[in-house]
């Protein structure tokens, strides 16, 4: 399984957004994000998005939550809550026989700046992951769209994007994401976040449509992909574009001008911010089941309680309760003491190998950015569905503290 990141704090520290110097307005559809640490697609996610004119119509106060110290500038018009912005160019620019002028029109730049208005400019907004364009009235599940590879839009061969690039752009917030590698017939999870333990922030699109069976809208969004850095190569081909500060924030959610620039295409490179690094390690392989829940799953497998260090510790107290116990041991060659140390591309799971004796296993890379046909898709009916998880996991911050 893949395709999944994390956000398993609570929704005051994701407001808070620690680490960058950004201030976040209101939450739209906050109640509906429940905080956890194995997001799939076609799950509810919190992004950052910049606001625009039509703004307050999208959600009264009971969808709402501002920060304590900015000002109220949602309207609860009970009429207009939850409609998406009107955009008559964007609803029609890629339906059939849609004319030239209405496409070209939809680049149209747009008058308010981030930097200007009584509220905050940035907000975040719960949407469902796997996007669905405002041109479609159904939810087509074979559509692979919880990822948008950057060459398409740099290169201008957008297709479904080529409308939303300039003018529908987001941050999606995580603690970090999921890659799996493939070894024999197992797939090993590794977990990369930022080193100083900061929220990442993926690059995004998101669009909002009206389904033929709904009245309410539905916001979605997808991930942008880049290649894998040099570091991160031995894990996979592709890795999400990777907004390292605030400079990049801006630049990314920076829609004044209605259309896709140089400097967008520079963000879209490998990822290369050496004063933000990153890390990766292994973790537990019950992450790649859909619907569980743990904190562990962004732990290092070396670290669990019941992980690698938890197991030889019982072995050595085995070892001296039972000396009476008969046991096999190894003593070490002299090409062992001096052996290599391993690289990243190397690193292999030794909790099982189903490989035939004698036969190193091979370790292969899962394509889970480009190739998402192994992700066992399910709906998301909302909160009600991670009910249990999200008792366990307020209890779980409840005992940390303030972090």
């Amino acid at each position: 399984m893949c395709g999944r990141f994390s956000l398993g704090i609570s929704h005051e520290e994701i407001q808070q957004l620690h680490g960058y110097n950004v201030h976040i307005g209101e939450w739209v559809g906050r109640d509906n994000f429940v905080p956890r640490h194995n997001i799939a697609p076609r799950s509810q996610a919190p992004v950052i998005r910049r606001r625009d004119g039509n703004d307050q119509r999208t959600a009264g106060p009971s969808n709402s939550h501002s920060q304590p110290d900015a000002p109220a500038t949602t309207e609860s018009s009970a009429g207009t809550q939850g409609l998406p912005p009107t955009n008559n160019f964007e609803d029609h620019a890629d339906t059939p026989g849609a004319s030239l002028a209405n496409k070209d029109a939809s680049t149209t730049p747009v008058t308010e700046s981030m930097s200007t208005g009584n509220a905050p400019p940035l907000i975040l907004h719960t949407m469902k992951w796997g996007l669905v364009p405002h041109f479609s009235k159904h939810e087509d599940p074979s559509l692979k769209t919880i990822n948008a590879r950057c060459e398409a839009l740099i290169e201008g061969q957008a297709g479904m994007w080529a409308s939303i690039k300039g003018r529908k752009r987001c941050a999606v917030v995580c603690e970090g994401y999921y890659e799996w590698l493939k070894k024999g017939k197992e797939r090993l999870p590794h977990f990369t976040k930022h080193k100083d333990g900061r929220l990442m922030l993926l690059a995004g699109l998101w669009d909002c449509t009206v389904l033929a069976d709904s009245t309410e809208p539905l916001w979605t969004f997808t991930i942008v992909t880049t290649d894998a850095s040099k570091e991160f190569s031995w894990l996979h081909d592709r890795q999400p574009v990777i907004l390292p500060d605030e400079a990049a924030l801006e630049t990314w959610l920076d829609t004044s001008s209605g259309k896709w620039t140089a400097e967008l295409s520079t963000l879209c490179a490998p990822y290369h911010a050496a004063d933000h690094p990153l890390v990766c390690y292994q973790v537990p392989k019950e992450v790649g089941k859909i619907g569980t829940e743990s904190p562990t799953f962004i732990q290092p497998i070396q670290e669990r309680k019941d992980g690698i260090q938890a197991l030889f510790a019982k072995q050595k107290q085995g070892l001296t309760s039972s000396p009476s116990k008969p046991t096999t041991t190894s003593t070490p060659t002299a090409s062992s003491k001096h052996a290599p140390k391993r690289s990243a591309s190397e690193i292999k799971d030794d909790s099982g190998d189903d490989a035939p004796a004698g036969k190193k296993a091979k370790v292969e890379k899962v394509n889970a950015w480009e190739d998402d046909s192994d992700i066992e898709y399910i709906d998301d009916p909302g909160p009600q569905r991670h009910k249990a998880d999200a008792t366990t996991i307020h209890k779980v911050l409840a005992s940390r503290g303030p972090q």
